[in-house]
């Protein structure tokens, strides 16, 4: 039986193309306009694991999505990089003089924004979804108006790339988790990474003494965000990743912590995709 997957976005998006870049089984794609659907067919039990991306090396960290694993139990149980491609296509037959209008998501608009600089001509217009534009145009056969979508959403939707990679910085990347309802996924030996959650009090150094324990446990920090808690103004929680050589060292590390800290959670235990 297929493994079903939800992703934000519809085929040929970049979280599809991630389903098919980290699974390395058939799949069965659950599409979700927003990444709280996927939460919800998670916790329906609708869709086996979510794709979800969680922070880009342009735009930074997707802010309510860490709070939505968070507030829903959900376990990080993987990550994947993937190289952002931006390109502008069309119906077949359509030029760039042609274009009156542009639709993509917010996202993907924000990082093309230098090249329709030279593009007084075109409208910018936010959209839910790259590839769903991509469809849209298609199946409606739309003039005048292009996308900004992934490659394969050309190639599954029939349409002409007038012009490739249009993102402004060329080395542009998003970091996908991949999530579900438990956290039962890998061996203890092939764990060398791990997401974590916490809450410390208002004493000068609180989170210092944090960062000399996780030092003193070896571990890495390769990513501290913090974000207000809702129903305490002025007062943060950290979502923090550590990567480690040995699991022990963050075993050790997590018995120091929940002791010390207010409300600390492990969010995931995983691969490190970076090595």
């Amino acid at each position: 039986m297929k493994k079903r997957i939800a992703i934000q976005g519809i085929k040929g998006s970049n979280h599809h193309q991630v389903a098919l870049d980290y699974f390395d089984e058939p799949i069965e794609l659950v599409e979700c306009m927003s990444f709280d659907a996927i939460v919800d067919h998670l916790l329906n039990n609708t869709a086996d694991k979510g794709v979800m991306a969680i922070e880009n090396s342009i735009a930074g960290s997707i802010l309510p999505n860490y709070a939505l694993v968070y507030h829903n139990n959900l376990h990080i149980i993987g990550e994947h990089y993937l190289n952002i491609h931006h390109n502008l296509m069309v119906l077949n037959g359509q030029k760039l003089s042609d274009i009156t209008e542009v639709h993509s998501h917010p996202m993907a608009l924000l990082q093309c924004k230098e090249f329709f600089r030279g593009q007084p001509h075109i409208k910018l217009v936010e959209d839910e979804d790259t590839a769903e534009t991509a469809r849209r145009i298609h199946d409606n056969g739309l003039k005048g108006v292009a996308a900004i979508a992934p490659r394969m959403a050309a190639e599954l939707y029939g349409l002409e790339i007038i012009a490739p990679e249009i993102q402004t910085i060329k080395n542009n990347a998003t970091r996908f988790i991949i999530v579900k309802t438990q956290n039962k996924e890998l061996p203890r030996e092939e764990i060398n990474k791990a997401s974590v959650r916490f809450i410390t009090d208002h004493k000068r150094g609180s989170l210092a003494t944090v960062l000399n324990v996780m030092s003193d446990c070896h571990l890495n920090l390769t990513k501290i965000q913090s974000l207000p808690i809702i129903q305490t103004p002025w007062k943060y929680a950290f979502f923090v990743d550590v990567t480690f050589e040995e699991y022990g060292q963050f075993e050790k590390a997590k018995a120091l912590l929940s002791i010390m800290l207010e409300d600390f959670k492990v969010l995931g235990e995983y691969k490190n995709a970076r090595l």
